[in-house]
């Protein structure tokens, strides 16, 4: 199917409660991401090398940040005269948008106007590198009103109203459980969806009419049994977030050179706003071991274990392990940072010690000085 049927919805402001300190300056879409990337370029990214070329971006509010970093779309190539890159805040208030089903109801204009046979819905909160034609090359393979994408693996602990799907022998969905009590590995909802754009209408209406609000209460688990919902399991890397520490994992994950392998494919790019920068700066005596490097550093001490973002300064005599240090960070001299994640513009002043654990990463918010 060619990728100009399909249009994209993205929902950029879902859980920011679980990564509150991130999302306290910007919402989920905007969380930066292993040394250059933002949340929202993952989805905008796999939708774009799909062949999607309208997608539309819902936020609610704190939405400057997204909107500084995707502005027309043109990373993207989404910045064109037909389709391109919608972004849809709330038109009158931020309570339309309280939940999924209120907030596809209150951009209805957007999906009647639209001529798409299909939409893909998707959050940002999840890393992956997915194919979505070949999700939908399965949805009309078997026929399906609607393809949910699933992962098999350990539910995530804190994973807003966990869903987890049982299927018959051809992949049909026949048992839908929420919140359930399963223990161990189960194929879990990924909050990814492949539905035809009509039914969508259809469904939403029908939902908001009856004022059942629940999207997957009352859409998924109350309809299996009478629309066609079919399985797609996604077996590359691909964490959620649902909390600081699986934000930390996630980017140590990309040490690993079979992680960046699987996100990072030279046939399926993952694309962001460009910066230009002067290339990292290493001084006499700096040590690197093990680290993700952006451009524009200045590494004076020693790094390991780390994911350095844009024009990060490391000064002298000072070691940084398991860090994530996020854009036009200083760490002054004689200093040692372990298992720490520090946000954006941040001052750590000279001989400054700071140290968490893995599980435990300690914070530093957004323009501190420490």
């Amino acid at each position: 199917m060619r990728g100009n049927n399909i249009m994209g919805i993205i929902f950029a402001n879902l859980h920011e409660d679980l990564i509150s300190e991130l999302t306290d300056v910007r919402i989920t879409g905007a969380v930066p991401f292993g040394g250059k990337y933002r949340m929202i370029d993952f989805p905008l990214s796999n939708m774009v090398n799909s062949g999607i070329n309208k997608v539309g971006v819902l936020t609610k509010s704190n939405y400057q940040s997204i909107m500084d970093h995707v502005g027309t779309g043109k990373a993207w190539d989404l910045s064109r005269k037909q389709g391109g890159l919608f972004i849809l805040p709330p038109f009158t208030n931020t309570n339309e948008y309280s939940n999924r089903l209120t907030t596809l109801n209150s951009i209805m204009p957007f999906l009647k106007h639209s001529t798409e046979e299909y939409v893909v819905i998707t959050d940002c909160d999840t890393v992956c590198n997915i194919d979505f034609q070949d999700v939908c090359s399965k949805h009309l393979e078997n026929n399906a009103d609607i393809t949910v994408v699933y992962k098999r693996d350990q539910i995530p602990e804190k994973l807003h109203d966990p869903t987890v799907f049982s299927f018959d022998a051809k992949g049909q969905v026949i048992d839908v459980a929420i919140n359930s009590d399963i223990t161990g590995s189960c194929s879990f909802y990924m909050n990814i969806m492949f539905i035809k754009r009509e039914l969508l209408i259809e469904l939403v209406n029908k939902c908001i009419s009856k004022n059942t609000l629940n999207f997957k209460r009352d859409i998924i688990q109350g309809e299996y049994k009478n629309l066609s919902i079919y399985g797609y399991e996604f077996n590359g890397f691909s964490p959620i977030l649902t909390s600081m520490s699986d934000y930390f994992q996630a980017n140590m994950a990309l040490m690993k050179a079979d992680v960046r392998a699987d996100l990072f494919k030279s046939a399926r790019p993952i694309y962001t706003k460009v910066r230009d920068d002067m290339p990292t700066k290493y001084g006499l005596g700096s040590k690197v071991t093990n680290s993700l490097i952006a451009n524009g550093c200045t590494i004076e001490g020693e790094v390991e274990n780390c994911v350095l973002f844009k024009g990060v300064h490391i000064g002298k005599n000072t070691k940084v392990s398991n860090c994530v240090i996020m854009q036009d960070t200083v760490i002054g001299a004689d200093s040692s940072l372990s298992y720490v994640i520090v946000d954006k513009d941040v001052k750590v002043k000279d001989e400054r010690t700071l140290m968490g654990f893995s599980s435990y990463p300690v914070y530093i918010s957004k323009g501190s000085v420490v």
